[in-house]
């Protein structure tokens, strides 16, 4: 009778990997300590000890693992191809030639380009404040005279602005190499996608 229900058991899980044999199906062990066999493990049981089987045979946790991050490698590379034709498909459609890219380039430097040369000119101004305030302390200096606190307070606000000032223009230079990279980037691309087809040989 002991033999018939092992047959049994052996027989049912066989059909079970035979019904599956494109699906994947995992084992695990419930508190009772009873196996039981399923497409989708139960949550109460998912932080168990389990074994997942694939096409009939168990496979180990590391190949399960390597598996999945294939998988998820192979849909990111698909992510990036679709979003590179996307891309591309944008470029063809937006630009008939790449001096068309050269005035985008252009229009959109043309803002950016204006600030840097506004802040360039603060930047003049704030340096000469900044000198003048230190003149003037290194003569009270010389003279013998007490620096008065509002003079240090003055080179202190001006020493503040200017760095501000010189931050900001480093932000903005970045920006403009930004943009050049960029369309300089979709240039060569364009380059690339609307090259005439080599002929053979």
């Amino acid at each position: 009778m002991a033999n018939m229900k092992v047959l049994g058991s052996a027989l049912a899980l066989y059909c079970a990997f035979s019904a599956t044999a494109e699906a994947k199906l995992y084992k695990w062990v419930d508190e009772k300590g009873e196996t039981h066999y399923g497409e989708v493990i139960p949550p109460e049981y998912a932080g168990q000890e389990k074994a997942q089987f694939e096409k009939g045979r168990e496979i180990k946790k590391k190949e399960a693992v390597d598996d999945a991050a294939q998988r998820e490698k192979q849909a990111e590379e698909k992510r990036t191809a679709m979003e590179q034709r996307r891309k591309d498909q944008a470029l063809i459609n937006t630009y008939s030639n790449e001096s068309e890219i050269d005035l985008a380039r252009d229009r959109n430097l043309q803002q950016v380009e204006a600030r840097i040369n506004s802040i360039q000119t603060l930047v003049k101004t704030a340096q000469a404040n900044l000198d003048n305030f230190r003149k003037e302390e290194e003569a009270a200096k010389k003279a013998g005279r007490k620096v008065h606190e509002s003079l240090h307070a003055d080179i202190a606000e001006a020493e503040k602005k200017l760095e501000k000032l010189k931050q900001d223009l480093a932000s903005a230079q970045q920006k403009e190499a930004e943009i050049r990279a960029s369309f300089e980037a979709d240039k060569v691309r364009y380059r690339e996608l609307t090259a005439a087809p080599k002929k053979k040989r």
